[in-house]
């Protein structure tokens, strides 16, 4: 057999095993508890469509969120964003980073580009952006670099 064929089965085994990774499997979406006090539903909207899929219980589980290893990445990127910002759980979760969201969509960090990248609904233009950041801050705070 060629090398070349070798590494071509080699490499689907190897899919098809990974596939059986219990990790980034699990899409249960925890109840919303508490929502913060938005300071409008334009606010709140943009958040929904560009954020609450990584801060909120209200993840969309795409279909390739259930292929190894997409779905490692996504299942760690959507426990890491709930970890620092969680909408749903506002006033309940320990810490909630919400002050720092302002800076975070100013800097263009937020929402990242591997995510815009296949969720075009998450681009924001410029108008968009310019009143979001306005939502956020009205709505979190802004963090104090004191």
């Amino acid at each position: 057999m060629s090398k070349m064929k070798t590494i071509t089965i080699s490499a689907v085994l190897l899919g098809i095993a990974i596939q059986f990774v219990p990790y980034g499997k699990n899409h249960t979406n925890p109840k919303v508890v508490q929502e913060p006090k938005w300071d409008s539903p334009q606010t709140r909207a943009l958040f929904m469509r560009a954020c609450a899929d990584c801060h909120s219980n209200e993840t969309k589980w795409k279909w390739y969120s259930n292929v190894a290893p997409i779905s490692w990445l996504v299942q760690s990127d959507v426990e890491d964003g709930r970890e620092r910002l969680n909408i749903s759980n506002w006033r309940h979760q320990r810490h909630n980073h919400g002050d720092e969201a302002s800076a975070q969509v100013r800097s263009g960090h937020m929402p990242p580009l591997i995510y815009t990248a296949v969720h075009s609904e998450a681009r924001l233009s410029k108008k968009e952006k310019k009143e979001f950041i306005k939502g956020l801050i009205n709505t979190f705070g802004e963090e104090n670099d004191e």
